[in-house]
């Protein structure tokens, strides 16, 4: 089966213990909501959706879940894992159409860190956003947003309104305001290098100095 597709089955037994019941037989309870139809309860195979998780680009992508034999568009809206042990516990799906815009985190790639002058120069690169949130019609949704860094120096940044969307699409966080105009890397100069070593340097050769006054007297 592609990554792309999940098998699930409509269920009627609800509530927190029928949710256990289907956890111990191996089953994943879920739920898939909006568009025209009423939200439904599901349940998948939790060593199939586990399998579909180990892709990235799961989480962000529109999926065929095929329900009771019927195949639906989604994407993964929620996801709730178990705190300490491998463990699906809950997921959501949202239904979509071409005709309206989905709200979805999509993972950012970073290149050009190899070539970036601030890096070169020793500084360190520090990304301050792993994924953004975006909201974009289904056929142009993409896998992964890049950000490249090639051309950044010590204390260069790359911010939310640089960042290259594709068609359709809106950055939520942007959405709010200026003010909300966060960087998503940035690369600093490295702490304890240059002048921070020359101080710790001095700071011991004045206490060697004063152990020797001290003991001459």
């Amino acid at each position: 089966m592609d990554i792309f597709e999940l098998e699930a089955e409509s269920r009627t037994d609800m509530g927190k213990g029928a949710s256990r019941r289907l956890r111990r037989s191996g089953k994943v309870p879920a739920i898939i909501y909006g568009g025209t139809e009423e939200p439904k309860a599901l349940m998948l195979s939790h060593n199939e959706v586990q399998k579909r998780l180990e892709h990235e680009a799961f989480y962000s992508h529109i999926l065929n879940v095929r329900i009771d034999g019927k195949d639906t568009r989604a994407v993964l809206r929620d996801l709730q894992r178990h705190p300490s042990k491998p463990v699906i516990l809950h997921m959501d799906f949202q239904r979509v159409d071409d005709k309206h815009r989905i709200r979805v985190h999509v993972p950012l790639h970073f290149t050009g860190e190899d070539v970036a002058p601030g890096v070169k120069a020793g500084g360190l690169v520090t990304h301050e956003m792993v994924e953004v949130e975006l909201e974009v019609l289904p056929q142009f949704l993409p896998e992964y947003i890049e950000v490249d860094i090639s051309g950044l120096d010590i204390g260069g940044s790359v911010h939310l309104s640089e960042l290259k969307l594709p068609e359709s699409g809106v950055l939520v966080e942007l959405s709010r305001g200026e003010s909300h105009d966060q960087p998503v890397v940035s690369i600093h100069a490295k702490r304890g290098a240059g002048g921070e070593e020359e101080e710790a340097g001095e700071a011991a050769e004045g206490g060697e100095a004063a152990a020797e006054e001290g003991g001459e007297s």
